[in-house]
């Protein structure tokens, strides 16, 4: 029997289509993600709020974005300013209510292709017990083995500007800035 080149490549990727097009789940590595959070203190400067400790898993499948999704935990207590008593004025019922809200959540409605290495990623957020709509502006920024733990690995950056009163946290607006310019860098392993 006498197999074609081009027969035979159709064959293997045909068997290896479904491998290929099956989601991997990443787990969120706390300490190689941030979000990090910075708005206008009355026109006198960008003060910057990081949340670390993230929690979460990302499921992606590059060959259907629309398979994809995202769940995220952000304890509150992770959160870090530039000096403890603000760290202190931010966790208090007129800010995050930490006491009664101890973690803010990102769970994806949908996930679409944005252009080459891009996603457009709406979820609902929720802060302080309230929940909208968000849309993140994603860049896939590697997919491949992780080199330390040798394991399949992703690395994302999102971005996205909220309002602060949308949350229950619109006290001083508009002298403090309501809206809130939010990044993420994200790294995450398959288990």
């Amino acid at each position: 029997m006498k197999f074609r080149p081009a027969a035979l490549a159709a064959a293997l990727a045909f068997v290896a289509a479904p491998a290929l097009a099956e989601p991997t789940t990443y787990q969120i590595d706390p300490a190689h993600t941030d979000v990090l959070a910075s708005w206008s203190h009355f026109g006198f400067s960008r003060p910057t709020v990081r949340f670390g400790d993230v929690e979460g898993s990302v499921t992606y499948d590059p060959q259907n974005p629309a398979a994809s999704r995202v769940e995220v935990t952000i304890p509150l207590s992770g959160l870090q300013t530039q000096s403890a008593e603000f760290n202190e004025h931010l966790a208090d019922a007129q800010w995050f209510d930490m006491a009664q809200h101890p973690t803010a959540t990102f769970r994806s409605t949908s996930v679409e292709a944005a252009g080459e290495n891009r996603l457009s990623v709406t979820g609902d957020l929720t802060v302080r017990g309230e929940t909208r709509p968000v849309t993140l502006d994603v860049t896939v920024n590697r997919l491949a083995e992780h080199p330390m733990r040798k394991k399949p690995a992703a690395g994302f950056d999102a971005s996205v500007t909220l309002k602060r009163s949308d949350f229950g946290l619109g006290a001083y607006a508009p002298a403090v800035s309501d809206e809130v310019q939010i990044a993420i860098t994200v790294e995450a392993v398959a288990e």
